[in-house]
């Protein structure tokens, strides 16, 4: 029985290999079953490898050209996008408009520049026609007849004052015409008696001497008055006057004024100034290295902030003979006429002076020059507006050298085009704002 129980196991474990691996590890079976799925897929995957990469490349490729066909039909529009906003159409205003917003328009022309000097310069009055009035003697100031910026004639009384010295003087005056008038008819009467034989030639004599002594005495009080300012008429009942008038010598305006009623205006203090501003010095100082190329008598042109795009014609009339050592400059002076007033003294002002004079220009080009204000920035670039018969188009312009207050244009404009010289301002702020009303639209 034992023998039979221990061979029946032992029989029982007699498989084949396979089976007696199967029945060891029941893992094996599913791993064969795996590796048996993988290798079908490679077999599988082998045989369709040539096909199916094309169908992902067509699908591709009619993505590609559906996207090239969008991207053609939506191109365009963006450009035209980009040339609506980019490109401002012409601006097209009435005359009523034109007026009111000050749009000023010239036709351009070709100028023949010159070699100038540019210069920093200060307003002054003619120094030649200027003068400080005070009196001669000093006097209590009793009546102030100018006031500051009157334009006075030559002659007129500008004050009244009151003076001891003057009265003193004017009492002598007086005396003195008594005694003169006294000598006379005494010499007259002598004379007149001599000629009879009455009187002795000694007593006629003494009344011919009398007499000129009184006509010497009347001439010096005279004198005296006419020194001090003061007419020896200005009394007419017989009683010594101290008042005496403060008068200006020639026709002009009272730049300054210190006359106050009541107080003592002295001969070494000015109480007016009064000057003939028809013409002003332009002063400016000149650069050592640029005395060669200035002369007297060479053409200048004066701007000034207050007037832009205004230009005041003179003349180099005057360069210092000594040079400031500190500076290194020389004083230059321009003179121009100022007969509307328009120049006020101490104003800054730019002169420019032409480096040949006025009979032989060296001319450098022949150019076209544009006002600096005329010139506006669109888009980061210097635009100029021209008129047309579609309006005010913005045209881009290339700037050249600067030129007072002009400035060189080397391309973009030719001759014969209309430019707007003033008003730019206002024509690129109504582009401005209908690009942004565009934009708000989008």
């Amino acid at each position: 029985m034992k023998q039979t129980a221990y061979s029946s196991p032992r029989h029982a474990n007699e498989l084949s290999p396979i089976e007696g691996a199967f029945v060891k590890n029941p893992f094996a079976h599913r791993l064969t079953g795996l590796v048996a799925l993988a290798l079908a897929g490679l077999i599988l995957g082998g045989c369709g490898k040539s096909e199916a990469p094309q169908a992902p490349a067509s699908k591709s490729a009619s993505v590609g050209h559906a996207g090239d066909t969008h991207a053609a039909t939506e191109k365009p529009d963006a450009h035209e996008g980009e040339d609506d906003h980019g490109e401002a159409e012409p601006i097209k205003l009435s005359l009523e408009e034109i007026q009111a917003d000050g749009i000023k328009i010239e036709d351009l022309a070709e100028q023949a520049l010159s070699e100038q000097l540019v210069l920093t310069a200060t307003i002054h009055p003619n120094q030649e026609r200027i003068t400080h009035v005070s009196p001669r003697v000093p006097g209590r100031i009793v009546k102030v007849e100018a006031k500051l910026g009157d334009l006075v004639k030559t002659g007129q009384t500008l004050a009244v004052l009151d003076s001891l010295e003057v009265g003193e003087a004017h009492s002598n005056y007086l005396q003195a015409r008594s005694q003169h008038a006294v000598a006379k008819a005494d010499f007259e009467r002598a004379e007149k008696l001599h000629a009879d034989e009455i009187i002795a030639q000694k007593d006629h004599q003494r009344a011919h001497a009398e007499y000129q002594k009184s006509k010497a005495a009347l001439a010096a009080a005279s004198d005296r008055l006419r020194m001090l300012g003061v007419s020896s008429a200005s009394s007419s009942d017989g009683r010594a006057v101290s008042t005496f008038p403060l008068t200006t010598p020639f026709a002009g305006t009272v730049i300054e004024k210190h006359a106050i009623l009541g107080e003592l205006a002295q001969p070494d203090k000015s109480v007016f100034t009064v000057a003939d501003l028809s013409s002003v010095w332009i002063e400016a100082n000149l650069f050592e290295k640029d005395l060669a190329k200035a002369r007297v008598g060479a053409d200048a042109s004066v701007t000034v902030a207050a007037y832009p795009g205004e230009v005041f014609k003179g003349q180099l009339t005057y360069i210092a003979s000594v040079m400031d050592k500190e500076t290194r400059t020389v004083q230059a002076r321009v003179e121009i006429a100022n007969t509307d007033g328009r120049m006020k003294p101490e104003m800054f002002a730019t002169a420019t002076i032409n480096t040949t004079g006025t009979g032989d220009e060296k001319v450098v080009s022949k150019s076209l020059l544009v006002p600096s204000v005329a010139v506006v920035l669109m888009d980061g670039k210097p635009t100029v507006f021209v008129q047309d018969d579609d309006g005010f188009e913005p045209r881009g312009v290339t700037l050249g050298e600067k030129v007072g207050q002009g400035v060189v244009v080397e391309d973009g404009l030719k001759a014969g085009d209309r430019v707007v010289t003033a008003g730019a301002y206002t024509l690129k702020a109504r582009i401005m704002k209908s690009q942004l009303g565009s934009g708000h639209g989008h």
